[in-house]
Formats: structure tokens, sequence, C-alpha cells
């Protein structure tokens, strides 16, 4: 890896000198299919041409290509030696001229890791499926290029490949004379380029719109699945959710999407959620549902089709000029994304979702030592990596809602409006962002960036209630506490709530006044006099981005009544709150175990209690005392069971509590329970135990040993597909045995033979909660293993490896000190390595101080 990386300060370098004019990328993909022959890897044919200009002719730079070999390089007419300047990574260039023309002829390796030219092989079928992700930087493993997101430039690409196929790119293509050959992008950064390539199941449609002036905007749409996931893809409502994104940024953008056709496409063993590459999004293909899924499940495909869509605007129409400004595309996309899920779509309560789901993640990462700034200090390409984050997407898209707030909604948009026009095919820094806010909003937009953008670290908010004589509000003031690892007090609006229950008992709001608190005390004028609360809910509504701490009173209601509290947005911050008080060892985990039995059953928005269920299981897992555990997970068991036979048959709220059942089930009658439901000699009415919750049910059964090697291979014969693959990969690593442990850590370690979807099937079984003393032999080769991993595997294999490995199970003092021993001895490891062990670190110090805090509840 490190001699495939590029420092900020190469590319700033080589954006001064060179000015790109146009690519012709013509690939060979014939060779996807047919046996392979020979000991290196699979190979394609690339022939790029560029076409750029030198500020200084005499000059030099470099081209980028990651390939295995090089057959020719040419420079202005001049042939170079391969063998003399590329070195696996970069073609070098000396004495270039004003304007240079540079021709590179190379043979490229096929991906099995979700970086570059994918190539996969339905095991259901036999059938070849290609495409490409590239960010940040993989692009220069399918062809030569200047691999930074400043250098923009038009992309002609055409694509051989097998005669059954069909091709896409960005632009429209037809095919002739055996060669699919594509209409020319716009100005857009390498790394948003796309090929997708195969026997595709191929869905269209159509969008229009007549803008003010008469002018007519036609869209042609497509949406795209493996054909053995043609019977499930619900293209109507992917092309339902596209049309009403598009309405949505057209009425509130101003600015026509510039990219022609709309393209969807889902792929295989995708690494990611989603990438916006303009005119041919590609995402997982795990949106396409099997089985039956909630509510919250097409909600959270809604909210990605939609950020994807924003980035046609936000990243791709207008691009930051170095991974420093990520957050300019990537928060944006993530606000935009709720904005017009709640203003387009079915999905109205989509704002619940983000404040319950999207500011967990950026809670989280906001208190790990990697924490930085929403501006954030990006040195190279390993970094921009790692950098696609909660604190970019979650965090940025918070402060965005509170910026919109601040501003106003309408100066917001019209600085988008502009912001667009100004820029369009160009590249920008924070900078050009906030200058258009300023026009707009007639704010000083230096302060609010200095405080939200350019420092780090979550505040928390704190009420203080003092009651008067005849038990009315005296005063009720906010206190605003910072880490003292970043103590920065920060500027918030917020809306504070009262609440009190009412005859029929519900916990409702009586009294609310929005406040500006800045400092570390500040007094809501507002509310003195109102009768005394029983609750106060400082960040009622979710405007800012903080941690919500109650008062003692308000602890003790929500103890005893939190699932009274009627209005669901209230409700989600408060067991948000409640969560991070546990994170924080504030609050004992056994007693959010506790309100998870007492009061998740009556959770009403079924995104909100399918995150009470990881959080519970979390809880259990990593934070309640080792001796209490066997008794959590008792209890969680017979909790679930009894909530799942309670469910409404049928309802989506009974799937949900069937499939926490199987994370907590462990006891021998759970297991028969389970077993039962499987081969029908149980029944739960109402419950279809489709194939993906017969996996559900199969995993506890192979981690506690009551699901076989032939039980699995079985099940296998029943849903041979590349799905039923993964899921019974997952399993046979999950089964409790040594040889099972040694043989998935040998495949995932010591080979590269698995592709990234069955390496991270492998490590997601590996790692099973009941399974610790199978696993403590692991902690030590842990840590003998990173660095080499990490220098002989990709990048994305790295991190699965270091993150998904790491030994979070051996939740002991010794662990934490031989994680302290590896990062002092190796100092001068790669940075973006050392960041993921000290994240995993800090994980584990959190997990045990919270065993502490629960031990003491005992």
């Amino acid at each position: 890896m490190p001699g495939e990386n590029l420092s900020r300060d190469e590319a700033r370098e080589r954006a001064a000198l060179l000015s790109v004019d146009g690519y012709e990328v013509s690939l060979d993909v014939s060779s996807a299919v047919g046996e392979h022959e020979g000991d290196g890897p699979r190979t394609f044919r690339s022939v790029t041409t560029i076409r750029f200009r030198c500020a200084e002719p005499g000059a030099s730079s470099f081209a980028d290509l990651i390939a295995p070999s090089v057959t020719a390089v040419s420079l202005n007419g001049r042939d170079l030696d391969p063998s003399e300047v590329f070195d696996g990574s970069r073609i070098v260039l000396e004495d270039l001229a004003a304007d240079n023309e540079l021709i590179v002829d190379a043979q490229c390796a096929y991906s099995r890791t979700g970086e570059g030219l994918h190539r996969f092989v339905d095991p259901e079928d036999g059938e070849v499926y290609l495409y490409t992700q590239y960010e940040p930087a993989d692009s220069r493993r399918v062809f030569a290029n200047f691999e930074q997101p400043d250098l923009k430039a038009p992309f002609r690409f055409e694509v051989r490949a097998p005669e059954e196929w069909t091709v896409w790119s960005n632009g429209a293509g037809e095919r002739a004379d055996g060669v699919w050959r594509f209409a020319e992008t716009k100005p857009i950064s390498t790394y948003i380029t796309c090929v997708v390539a195969g026997p595709y199941h191929y869905v269209t449609d159509s969008y229009e719109r007549v803008f003010a002036d008469g002018t007519r905007l036609e869209i042609p749409l497509g949406a795209m699945c493996r054909k053995g996931l043609a019977p499930y893809f619900d293209s109507d409502d992917v092309f339902l959710v596209t049309k009403q994104g598009l309405d949505f940024f057209h009425d509130h953008f101003d600015y026509p999407y510039p990219f022609g056709k709309y393209d969807q496409a889902f792929v295989p063993e995708y690494n990611l959620g989603a990438m916006e590459n303009p005119g041919l999004v590609t995402f997982r293909e795990e949106f396409i549902f099997r089985g039956k899924v909630t509510r919250a499940s097409y909600e959270g495909r809604a909210n990605v089709v939609l950020h994807e869509m924003a980035h046609m605007w936000f990243g791709d129409l207008v691009t930051m000029e170095w991974w420093d400004d990520l957050w300019l595309k990537e928060s944006f996309a993530d606000f935009m994304g709720a904005f017009s899920l709640v203003g387009a779509t079915r999905f109205t309560d989509g704002w619940i979702t983000f404040a319950n789901r999207r500011k967990a993640w950026a809670y989280r990462a906001d208190q790990l030592p990697s924490t930085h700034p929403i501006t954030a200090d990006i040195r190279d390409l390993q970094d921009a990596k790692l950098n696609f984050d909660g604190i970019t997407y979650a965090k940025g898209a918070s402060v965005l809602k509170q910026l919109v707030a601040y501003v106003g909604q309408d100066a917001f948009l019209e600085g988008a409006r502009r912001y667009f026009k100004r820029h369009a095919y160009g590249n920008t820094r924070l900078g050009d962002l906030l200058s258009v806010l300023e026009e707009t909003s007639g704010r000083d937009m230096g302060a609010w960036a200095r405080s939200w953008l350019q420092t780090a670290g979550v505040n928390a908010l704190t009420p203080q209630v003092l009651l008067d004589a005849e038990g009315r509000i005296d005063e009720l003031a906010v206190v605003q506490e910072a880490a003292e690892s970043h103590p920065e007090l920060r500027p918030h609006r917020v809306a504070v709530g009262l609440y009190r229950r009412g005859a029929s008992g519900a916990l409702e709001r009586y009294a609310r006044a929005e406040a500006d608190v800045d400092g570390p005390r500040t007094v809501v004028a507002e509310l003195a006099g109102a009768e005394a609360p029983e609750l106060v809910l400082v960040n009622d509504d979710d405007l800012t981005y903080c941690k919500i701490r109650f008062d003692a009173t308000s602890l003790e209601t929500l103890r005893g009544h939190l699932g009274a509290i009627e209005d669901p947005l209230a409700r989600a911050l408060c067991w948000s709150a409640l969560w991070n008080l546990t994170r924080d060892a504030l609050l004992p985990a056994r007693d959010f175990v506790d309100l998870v039995l007492r009061f998740a059953g009556r959770e009403s928005d079924i995104g909100v209690l399918q995150m009470l269920h990881a959080w519970a299981n979390s809880a259990l897992v990593h934070y309640v005392a080792p001796d209490w555990r066997a008794e959590g997970e008792r209890l969680l068991a017979e909790g679930a069971l009894r909530e799942l036979r309670a469910a409404e048959p049928g309802s989506e709220h009974q799937l949900a509590w069937a499939r926490f059942f199987a994370t907590t089930a462990s006891g021998d009658a759970d297991l028969r329970l389970l077993r039962g439901l499987l081969d029908g000699t149980e029944k739960i009415d109402g419950l279809d135990v489709d194939q993906e919750l017969r996996w559900a049910f199969l995993e506890p059964l192979a981690a506690h040993g009551a699901a076989d090697e032939r039980t699995l291979a079985e099940e296998l014969a029943r849903d041979d597909t590349a799905s039923g693959k993964r899921h019974q990969v997952r399993c046979l690593a999950a089964r409790p045995s040594a040889a099972v442990k040694a043989q998935a850590w040998a495949q995932v370690v010591e080979s590269d033979a698995l592709s990234n979807a069955l390496v991270e099937a492998t490590i997601a079984g590996f790692a099973q909660p009941s399974q610790r003393e199978l696993l403590a032999p692991y902690a030590e080769k842990y840590f003998a293993v990173i660095e080499r991993v990490w220098r002989e595997r990709s990048i994305q294999i790295g991190m699965d490896v270091v993150r998904g490995l790491f030994p979070s199970l051996q939740d002991s003092p010794e662990t934490l000190r031989a994680t302290d021993a590896w990062l002092s001895a190796h100092e001068g490891a790669p940075p973006a390595l050392r960041r993921l062990v000290l994240e995993a670190r800090d994980d584990l110090a959190r997990a045990l101080r919270g065993q502490e805090c629960d031990a003491a509840a005992n």
C-alpha cells in the first residue's frame, strides 16, 4: 500500500502544473469469461489517451496506474520504455510540452476486493458480472490517469465485451462492431467515472419536467441487478423515490440535472452503501430484499437513493479540491438525503431516524481519539479512505441542520443555488461555500465555521431546574460541558421542552422555549414561572448536535415512564440520550437493558425499535459486568420471546422481535424453538420464516453447536445463491470449534483467495460473543500479523481485518495493555493503521469503564 499512496502536497504540485483537456479510455473485458490460464491475476486490456497541458514546459510530473504490466507508453509521439518509467503505481513523465498527449497500453487486473474493476461469478448460474468502484483513488486500477479530484476532464469510454452482455457507463452508450461506445461526459473527476458490464437484468422508465420558461427536461431512467435477484427487484419503488427526488431537487436547486441519463445499478460484493457516479449510480445489492423486511429498510434505501442523487450537484457538479473538504459533498448529501426524504417521500418521519441512527454514528466517532474537525487534515489517500466516517457524514449533516436553523432555510437554499452556478464543473474549498452563505444570510459565517467545522468533539447539555416555594420554575438553566481533550464550548440553538403526565398518564409537552446556548451556563428566562416539570428535554426537536443529559428528576421520570412519552421524536431523543449515558459509564448497562425490556415493546417507530435491539445487544456484549452477562442474556431472550408472541401476527414488529430473539437465544429451550421454527414443528402465528429469516435462525444454532456442517450444506442446497453462500460462510465460521476458528483465521489472514464479501462474512462469523475462551488465543496472533496484513493486502481488506479481528471480546485490562504495547512498539506504523488500532483500543477502554460502572450497581 505505501507505494500506492499520494500525498496532498504531491497533488497540489501536480494541479498547479497540469490541466487536463480530455480522456479516451478503451477497455477490453472479453477476458472476464472463460477459463483463466496462468498463475498471475486475470487481466484485461486498458488503453488510455490523455490530452493535457503543462504550465511549465520542460517540467516533469507523473500519471497514476496500478497494473500488473504495461505494454507500451507513448508521450507526444515518443515511445517510452515501460520498465524505465513505470514502477507499479506511477508513470514518470519528463520534459513535458505545453500541450501533451499520453497513450498508455496496459494489462490491468480484475478485482476481488471491490476496488477497481470487480469481477463476480454468480454461483447460482455461473454468470459473470463486472462493475467499477473507485473512491477515493482506484480508477488507476482500471486506466492510466491523474488520480486527484481537482484535475477534472471530459471522458470518452469504449468497452469491448462478450457478445451477450450489456455495458453501461456515465454517458449514454451504443454498440457497433462489437464495441460499446459512450457519449463524452461533462468535466468530472476520475473517481466518479464508472463502467458496469454483464448480463444484468435491466428495467427502464423516464422522468420529465417542464420548467417555468417552457423548456423540457427528459431524463432516461434505468435500474439493474443480477438476473438471480430479478424476482425480488421492486424497481417500481426505486423509480418512484427517484422521481420524487428529482422533483424535490429541481424545486430547490434551480439547476437542471446536468448528466443526461440516470441509471442505478445494484451490484454484488459491494463494499459501500452506494456511490454517486454521475449517470450511473452503484448500490450494494442488499438493497434488493429477498425476504420480508421492515419499513425501516425501505426508508433506509430511499434515503441512500436520495443521498446519492444530492451528490449529482454536491460532489459531481461541484467537487472538493482535495479530500480535506470531503464534507463539502458528504455532509450535504447526508443532510439532503434526510431533508428530501421528509419533504418528498412517504417517509415523513425521516428526522426521527436521523436523530436516532445517524447521530448515534456521529456521537461515537466524535468521542474516539481519531475524532477530527468536519474540515479535516487529510495528508494522503490513506487518510482519505478512513475519513468516510461518522464525522464527515452524520456530524456534518447534523451541523448543517443547525445551520439551516441559524441562517434560515431560504438563505441556505439560495446559497446552494449560487454555489452551483458559480462553481459548476469546478472544484471548491470551505471558503467558497461560506462566502455564498454570507451573501444570502447577511451573517458572519467565520465564527460559526470556527466553532462547528474547524474544532472537534461533542458538547453535553444538562438542565438545571430551581423551583420556588409554590413549586413553579424559579430558574431553568442549560449547562454546557466539553471533554478535556476537546474543550471547545459552542453556540447552540436549542429548544427546551417541559413534560408532565396528563390525566391519561401520557407524558406530554406543556411548554417549549427556544434559546441560544452559549458558554458554560445559559438561563432560559422564558420558562420561569412554568409549572414544575417531570421531564426536561434540552434538545427537544433535535435542533442542535449535542449529547443530552438529564437532571435527577427527569432521569427518575424516564426510569418509570419512558414509554409514556407520546411524541415519537422526543421519545427517540430520550432513548439516544440514555444510550449515550450507558456508553459514557454514567448509567449501568443493566439499567439500560431493563429499560429496553420494559418499554421497547411499546415503541411505535420500527426504526427506533430495531436500533434499541442493537443497543441492547451491544450493552450485553460489551458494557454489562461479566458476572451478569448470563443473567442479562436470559432476560433479553425471555423478553424478546414474550414480545415476539405478543406482537400482531404478520407485523413488522413481530419480524423485528423474531430477529432480536435469534441474536439473544442461547438456552436449550430457545435453540429448540429456533430449530422447530426451521423444520416446521413449531409455529408462531403470522411469522413467515422465509429464506433470509432461516439464515438468521441458523447462525445462533451454528454458534452454539446445534447446526453442523451438514445442516449448513443442506441449507445452501436449498438457497444455492450468492446471498446463500455468504450466509453459509458466516455460519460455518460461527461454529464453536478450535479447528473451525483456525481455518477461518487462515482463510482471512494467511490467504487472499476469498473475495471481499466472503472475507466480511468469515470475520462476522468468527467473532461470536458466546465464544470468548475459544477466541482468546487470537489476541496475541492479531498483534503479530496486522502490520503485515496492512502492508500486503488492499486497503479495504486491511481495514476489514484490522477492525473485524481486533480482540474486543477479550475485554480485560490485559488486552488493553497488549494494545498499548503494540502502539508503543509501532510508532512508525502507517498512520491509518495506527488510527484503526487506536479506535479499537478506545472502544475496549470504554467497555471496561462501562463494566466497572455496571458492577458497582450490583
